[in-house]
């Protein structure tokens, strides 16, 4: 009687428990075009296709010999400033000594005409030159800010270059496996021309779609067992995306379901630390 209800209960239990519906789907690596930013003669490529890179190691290099004469022709313009402005404080330092000494004359006129030793006409001469001496030093005081503003003008010209400089080293903004390589040295490339294409082969997704009576069982976060051919077992997974929208399941995906019925996509993540899990490698997920 005992042993009799053990086994009513084992098969209420095998029967109330979930079954696992597995998927199937192409594992994907995280795609990176990498353009040259800056535009001309690609004087190297160093890295093959299938090689692994680190983030920041140095791709391709563009020639940067017309920036380099750019340079120092901004440098040489520069020096010539320099000079000028070196004149421009000299001429100013000259123009404040003349109006000090003007404005000290016409002081000591003015009192000898305002006590009648001399006549008016000279201190109001000497007033006109106070005012001429003023001005010649505004003047002089404007034209060495003009050749200052001049200055950072360049400076920004010669920032902008550097920069440019800069860019003609491709660096990998990810580290990954070198997916293509679409240029050779030598070759010219535009800007914003893709070079190089990275995978990012650490962590790899696999797009998998499911009916709609089925998504209420999937959660963000959610972890999955995932199988290969050729390793023995399951590897995880978790569920990074799922669609908001329905769609027809697409042709090359095989369901359990009906091919007419409308599933939502569903991604999920794979760590593949050991590089054993290779981008368009097909996979079997189990929910």
């Amino acid at each position: 009687m005992r042993a009799a209800l053990w086994g009513l209960v084992l098969l209420l239990a095998c029967q109330q428990a979930p079954k696992s519906t597995t998927y199937t789907g192409v594992l994907e690596g995280r795609s990176t075009r990498v353009p040259a930013l800056l535009g001309g003669r690609l004087l190297e490529v160093r890295v093959e296709e299938g090689a692994m890179v680190a983030l920041g190691d140095t791709l391709a290099l563009v020639d940067t010999l017309e920036l380099s004469i750019q340079a120092r022709q901004v440098e040489a313009v520069r020096e010539e400033l320099s000079v000028q402005e070196e004149i421009a404080a000299t001429a100013l330092a000259r123009t404040g000594t003349d109006l000090g000494y003007a404005q000290e004359k016409a002081g000591r006129i003015r009192a000898l005409a305002e006590d009648q030793a001399l006549p008016r006409q000279n201190a109001d001469d000497l007033h006109h030159q106070v005012e001429l001496a003023s001005s010649a030093r505004q003047s002089a005081g404007q034209q060495l800010r003009v050749l200052e503003a001049k200055d950072k003008q360049l400076l920004v010209q010669l920032e902008l270059i550097r920069k440019k400089e800069a860019d003609a080293v491709i660096l990998a903004p990810v580290g990954g496996m070198v997916a293509s390589r679409y240029f050779e040295p030598g070759e010219a490339v535009l800007p914003m021309q893709a070079v190089v294409e990275l995978l990012q082969v650490r962590q790899l997704e696999v797009k998998i779609y499911i009916p709609e009576e089925q998504l209420p069982q999937v959660r963000y976060g959610q972890q999955v067992r995932l199988r290969v051919d050729g390793v023995s077992e399951p590897l995880p997974g978790q569920v990074t995306w799922v669609s908001e929208r329905a769609e027809f399941t697409p042709k090359t995906i095989l369901t359990p379901e009906t091919r007419a019925a409308l599933v939502y996509a569903v991604k999920v993540l794979v760590a593949n630390p050991e590089g054993v899990l290779k981008h368009g490698m097909p996979v079997e997920v189990e929910l």
